[in-house]
């Protein structure tokens, strides 16, 4: 009660201020991100916290305004949507097609009919009402399962059937709701049939139609560069905007279906590539989850939660204990997925934005068409129950964001699934020393991966019993078709420097900035210096190895007899020991941490201490050298 007294005190003054409610929107949202990645928690739990207290000192419908709000939340949802699109590439169908279009269909009636069955019997609604809130509660999207799958980085099967049906069942729900609210609010049956089955290919029409014609239109103007690179993402965020608010006019939430479909579209096109698009979407993606769950959890009325009593949190079980399991292990019977998988897509089906919106809508057609029902009759019955349906669907977003965000990620490392801070190294080339210390990192109990052109690499790494790929490392069949759970961090070591940067620079995004290098660039004698050589600043990653010996260096110690060698630090035999010891050749490769952390070493000082495992590069024994 004091917080809330000083909040309405304080509501006259700054806490009105349209700039200061934006502003620590934004401020909440990056110190919600950022703790998330820091102490590695999902993001939308904090998100929640903080948006439960901003809400308490903020009143986002009296500063924004109702009439801009909400057109902007669903703007927003669009947008997301739009993104989530964009990462959907058909090739990923061809390991989890099966399963998603199962999930996307059979389990999406599935969950409609055990939904409706719960919403009867535990909260007590009309047979009507409660249909409309399983079509409602079908719907996942991708502003909830896109940070948990980032939190998580499940394997590339699993994730990609994750993320596939978070993305396309949104629409397929969405629509369901919006026609099945059409026979709650009419009293002509047959004629709600008819405008349903309208609906439905009306909702195909224009949401298909539309996508494929700006799809096409957006590929051509990209194929023959009448567009500008720097205006390319507003482009595509213009065209997904302009798509999502057309579609909607024409007709109703068929704006979901239409920019999903077109980011789809433009993601699987070969004429134009749209990857450099994906980095501002995956940013501003950010951005807007970010704030939509601030304000999300600000709105949320803790008296209309505390009126549904027990029976929103039993629902909330019942929906998590239930028939999420039901739904995925009845739809997946036959497939290729393993328990394993199925136990994980079982713990994976939070619900967000849409599922809110929806719910408002709904509520207030169902009150608008009911408001001059008489008392105690069923049209009352029916208008009294939909008061309930904003808090509980809200209610579910909390309950099953809180409960798969907590145990999503244990449960995929305890299956084994995913790893909390993956240590294995892709290596970008087969030379010897990278190969003798990718195996006893093997034999640590780390994954290693080396992918290289190089037959004669590959065969020799391959007899040394090491993982290995006979691709290049710049084609897009490594990043989208090779399975790297488990591995996080990327050592370019090619001969060539060029390749080496450009390795770096392509999975930057992938294991982050802070974990991709390279070996050290070669020098040149030409009469361009090596700062006019080599790859920029941007370009290129950290520089292996303390004095950033280059390809050729390596190669030559190794060709004057000198090996790849582990030693274990002591109290008793200090790595300044070490180094005595191989005076003539001593260049620290990798340390092992007593924990399982793997430190990549750089020119960068690493100092090892008792208990860690270093890898080092010495020069051959000397025929004096004691055991």
């Amino acid at each position: 009660m004091i917080v809330l007294a000083s909040a309405d005190a304080a509501y006259g003054g700054w806490a009105s201020d349209p700039a200061v409610y934006l502003a620590s929107v934004l401020g909440l949202g990056l110190i919600a991100q950022w703790m998330a990645w820091r102490f590695r928690l999902p993001a939308i739990l904090l998100l929640l916290v903080f948006g439960f207290l901003a809400g308490r000192f903020f009143h986002a419908e009296e500063i924004v305004g109702t009439d801009l709000l909400f057109p902007l939340v669903s703007l927003a949802v669009g947008v997301i949507l739009f993104e989530g699109g964009l990462t959907l590439r058909f090739h990923e169908l061809r390991a989890s097609g099966g399963p998603v279009l199962r999930l996307c269909t059979l389990g999406a009636l599935v969950t409609w009919l055990l939904a409706t069955v719960a919403a009867v019997a535990i909260l007590g609604w009309p047979m009507q009402l409660a249909a409309v809130v399983g079509a409602i509660l079908t719907v996942t999207g991708p502003t909830v399962i896109a940070p948990l799958l980032r939190h998580i980085k499940p394997q590339r099967r699993v994730g990609a059937i994750a993320k596939w049906e978070g993305i396309v069942v949104d629409p397929i729900g969405a629509v369901a709701a919006v026609l099945l609210l059409q026979f709650v609010c009419a009293t002509d049956v047959e004629g709600a049939a008819q405008g349903a089955f309208r609906g439905i290919l009306l909702t195909v029409l224009v949401g298909g139609g539309l996508a494929m014609v700006v799809a096409k239109v957006l590929e051509i103007f990209l194929r023959r560069h009448w567009i500008p690179d720097y205006l390319h993402a507003l482009a595509f965020l213009a065209c997904g905007a302009g798509v999502f608010v057309g579609a909607n006019q024409i007709q109703h939430e068929s704006g979901l279906l239409a920019v999903t479909l077109l980011g789809v579209l433009l993601a699987n096109q070969r004429s134009a590539s749209v990857k450099h698009i994906l980095e501002f979407k995956e940013n501003l993606r950010v951005l807007l989850i970010s704030m939509l769950f601030i304000l999300l959890a600000g709105r949320i009325d803790p008296e209309a939660l505390g009126a549904l009593g027990w029976r929103g949190p039993v629902f909330v079980l019942v929906l998590v204990l239930v028939v999420r399991p039901a739904c995925v292990f009845l739809t997946t019977l036959g497939t290729e997925l393993t328990r394993k998988e199925k136990l994980f897509l079982c713990c994976l089906a939070p619900r967000g934005i849409v599922a809110a919106a929806v719910a408002s809508i709904s509520a207030l057609e169902i009150l608008a068409a009911q408001a001059s029902a008489e008392p105690g009759s069923a049209g009352a019955a029916l208008a009294a129950a939909a008061v309930e349906l904003p808090p509980l669907v809200f209610m579910v977003i909390v309950g099953t964001v809180l409960i798969y965000g907590l145990v999503a990620a244990p449960v995929a490392r305890r299956l084994g699934l995913a790893s909390a801070n993956p240590q294995g190294i892709l290596f970008a080339g087969t030379p010897p020393w990278a190969v003798e210390a990718g195996k006893i990192l093997q034999e640590e109990g780390l994954q290693v991966l080396f992918v290289d052109t190089n037959t004669r690499g590959i065969a020799s790494a391959r007899m040394r019993g090491v993982p290995t790929c006979l691709a290049n490392i710049l084609s897009e069949f490594v990043e989208e078709e090779i399975e790297l759970g488990g591995l996080g961090k990327l050592l370019a070591v090619t001969p060539n420097d060029e390749v080496n940067s450009l390795a770096v620079l392509e999975f930057r995004h992938v294991f982050g900035q802070q974990n991709v290098f390279r070996i050290g660039a070669e020098e040149s004698d030409d009469v361009l210096g090596g700062e006019r050589r080599g790859a920029s600043l941007a370009h290129r990653g950290p520089t292996l190895f303390p004095g950033g010996p280059t390809a050729s260096q390596m190669t030559a110690h190794l060709g004057r007899g000198a090996v790849v060698k582990r030693s274990r630090i002591t109290e008793e035999f200090g790595f300044d020991a070490l180094q005595a010891m191989h005076k003539d050749l001593c260049i620290l490769l990798f340390l092992l941490r007593d924990d399982g952390e793997l430190l990549v070493t750089t020119e960068e000082s690493v100092s090892p201490s008792a208990g860690d495992t270093v890898l080092v590069l010495v020069g051959p024994p000397q025929a004096d050298e004691s055991a």
